[in-house]
This record gives structure tokens, sequence and C-alpha cells, in this order.
């Protein structure tokens, strides 16, 4: 299975080791978007870190919305490490609709 090229995937443990720092990091240094897969609730190995995931990207979301930033630039999905076609189709979606808002302006601030 391929999917854009353009993407780059950085593995964690578990979803829930991913702080609101390390997205806000990812647009200042030039990603237009961050689509964070996690397990499904419940299927979690460390009891609780997509649920902490979940409440983490909801806040950062309201805070980029409060700030003038899209908030569809940050996207959580429920993904398995058995679902490879479910994360190819994810990727490859989420690179369109990211690619239809233009570069980051998060980004374009910091560098400009």
């Amino acid at each position: 299975m391929t999917y854009p090229p353009n993407a780059v995937p950085i593995r964690v443990n578990c979803s829930g080791r991913i702080d609101a720092k390390m997205i806000i990091s990812a647009l200042e240094k030039g990603a237009d978007g961050v689509l964070i897969g996690g397990c499904h609730p419940g299927d979690c190995h460390y009891v609780s870190g997509n649920y902490k995931t979940r409440r983490r990207v909801t806040l950062l979301k309201q805070a980029l919305t409060a700030v003038g930033i899209d908030d569809r630039r940050v996207r959580l999905e429920w993904i398995s490490a058995s679902e490879g076609a479910k994360f190819q189709a994810t990727l490859t979606s989420f690179i369109n609709e990211i690619r239809e808002l233009g570069p980051s302006p998060v980004a374009q601030v910091r560098n400009g």
C-alpha cells in the first residue's frame, strides 16, 4: 500500500503521548496539517491514552479556532495497527482536504 509522498509519519507508542506542543511545533515547522491515528476507544494498550488524546485535540482545536486557524488542520481518527487500508484512505483524504485549505498560516507567520 502506498500513501501520498508528502506525508511524514511519526510513530509513537500511544496517541496519549502526543500533546498540544508537539502538534503546534509541527505546524510552526511547516506542516500544513497533523493527522493523529489512535487506537479505537476501549482498545488502548495504555488503558486511557486515546481518551486523553481526544480531550487534548478537542481543546487544541478550540484554541486554534480562537486564534483564527482552521481546526480542520488537525484531525484525530481511530485507526488500529491492523487497518492499513483505512490508514491509507484516511491519510489520502486528509491530505486532499489540507491541500484545499492551502499552506498553513502558522508557518507563514513564523517564517514570514
